[in-house]
C-alpha cells in the first residue's frame, strides 16, 4: 500500500522434512524440501476475512507439536468492505493466532480477539509447560498450544493508527520485553500461568526518557542487558544497549540511523538499512566496534532484515539483492 517492496517479509520454517513459507498476501504454503512439491496451502486473508494491514503479512510461521502455528487476525463477514490500512474500524473474529496440521493443512484451533501485526509467535517455558508468545496488533497474547485457549493477554500498543508491533518478545526466564516505537515504548513484565506482572513500563508519549523504541527490529540480549535499535525513522534512532532489569540506558550512539543486529557466538554484527554493518562487541559500558564494512554500492535501501549467518557464510538482503557473504574461518 505504501510503494515499498513486495516481499517476502517472513523466514521459512522447515522441519527437515518440508519447508512452510507464509507470504505477504497470507499464503500458507508447505512443501516438500527435497524437490519443493506442493503439499499443501491456505489463503488465510480469504479463508479468515483478513482487512489488509499496512504492509501484508510480515510474519513467520513456528512449528510445534505436528503444528504450523501463524498470526492470521481475520474479522467478520460486515468488515469486508472496510477499506484495507483502516484497522481503526474492524473488529477481530477470534482467529489472532491459528494453528494448521502440518500434515494436511487443516485447522486445528484457532484463538485471541486481537488483529494481527508484524511480529512472529515464539514459544517459552512457564512453570515447565511450553506456552506460545503473540504480540499481536493490541496485545501480547499467551496461548496454551495443546488447547488452543489464550492463558491471558497484556495491552501494549500506541493509539496512533498507523502504529505496529513488530519486535519479537524477549525471553529471560519467567520475564518477558515488549516494545514498540511510536507511544508507549517498552514493557518488561514477569509472568506465570496467570495475569502477569509488570516489572516496568516506559512513560507513554515520552520519546525521549523511555529506555527503548523498538519499530521493526528485536533486540539481542546477552549477559542481562539488550543491544538493538530505539527509534522510528532517521534521525530519531540510534543503536543503544539497554539493562533488561531495570529499563537503564547504559549507552547510545549518535547514528541516527535505523539498524537490525544478530548474533554470532560472542558477537554482534549491526546492519544499518543502507547496507553497511558492524562487528560489535557486547560491552555495556561502550559501544565497542571491532570491525566496519560498507555495501552500500551493492545492496540499496532498504536493508530491513537482520543478517542470516550459516556456518561461514552471512546473507544480507537489501530492496532487490541479496549478498552471500564468506566469513573468514581464522
Amino acid at each position: 500500500m505504501y510503494g515499498y517492496e513486495t516481499g517476502p517479509r517472513g523466514t521459512p520454517t522447515s522441519d527437515g522434512k518440508s519447508i512452510v513459507t507464509f507470504g505477504c498476501d497470507g499464503e500458507l504454503c508447505c512443501r516438500d524440501l527435497a524437490d519443493g512439491t506442493l503439499k499443501w496451502s491456505v489463503s488465510t486473508n480469504k479463508a479468515y476475512g483478513v482487512v489488509q494491514n499496512f504492509f501484508g503479512v510480515g510474519s513467520s510461521p513456528l512449528l510445534l507439536d505436528s503444528m504450523v502455528i501463524v498470526p492470521v487476525g481475520g474479522s467478520p463477514p460486515e468488515d469486508q468492505q472496510i477499506a484495507p490500512g483502516r484497522l481503526d474500524r474492524v473488529i477481530p473474529n477470534g482467529s489472532a493466532l491459528v494453528a494448521f496440521d502440518l500434515a494436511s493443512g487443516e485447522e486445528v484451533w484457532k484463538c485471541g480477539g486481537d488483529l494481527a501485526s508484524y511480529s512472529s509467535p515464539r514459544t517459552m517455558k512457564i512453570a515447565d509447560q511450553t506456552v506460545v508468545l503473540l504480540y499481536a496488533r493490541n496485545h501480547l497474547l499467551a496461548v496454551d498450544p495443546a488447547l488452543g485457549k489464550v492463558l491471558w493477554k497484556v495491552p501494549h500498543r500506541a493509539d496512533m493508527l498507523e502504529s505496529v508491533n513488530a519486535m519479537m518478545p524477549v525471553v529471560d526466564g519467567d520475564r518477558v520485553f515488549i516494545s514498540e516505537c511510536y507511544q508507549v515504548g517498552s514493557r518488561l513484565l514477569e509472568v506465570s500461568l496467570q495475569q502477569p506482572t509488570t516489572l516496568w513500563l516506559d512513560t507513554p508519549r515520552n520519546r525521549r526518557a523511555q529506555a527503548m523504541r523498538c519499530h521493526w527490529s528485536t533486540p539481542i540480549l546477552v549477559d542481562g542487558f539488550l543491544y538493538g535499535c530505539s527509534g522510528r525513522n532517521n534521525p530519531d534512532s540510534d543503536f543503544r544497549c539497554v539493562e533488561l532489569a531495570s529499563g537503564k540506558v547504559q549507552w547510545s550512539d549518535d547514528r541516527g540511523m535505523r539498524t537490525s543486529v544478530t548474533r554470532v557466538g560472542e558477537h554482534l554484527v549491526v546492519l544499518d538499512e543502507y547496507g553497511r554493518i558492524e562487528i560489535v562487541r557486547p560491552n555495556p559500558e561502550k559501544l565497542e566496534i571491532l570491525a566496519e564494512y560498507d555495501f552500500s554500492d551493492q545492496i540499496r535501501t532498504p536493508c530491513w532484515a537482520a543478517p542470516i549467518v550459516v556456518g561461514n557464510r552471512m546473507l544480507v538482503r537489501g530492496d532487490r539483492h541479496v549478498l552471500c557473504l564468506a566469513i573468514p574461518t581464522r
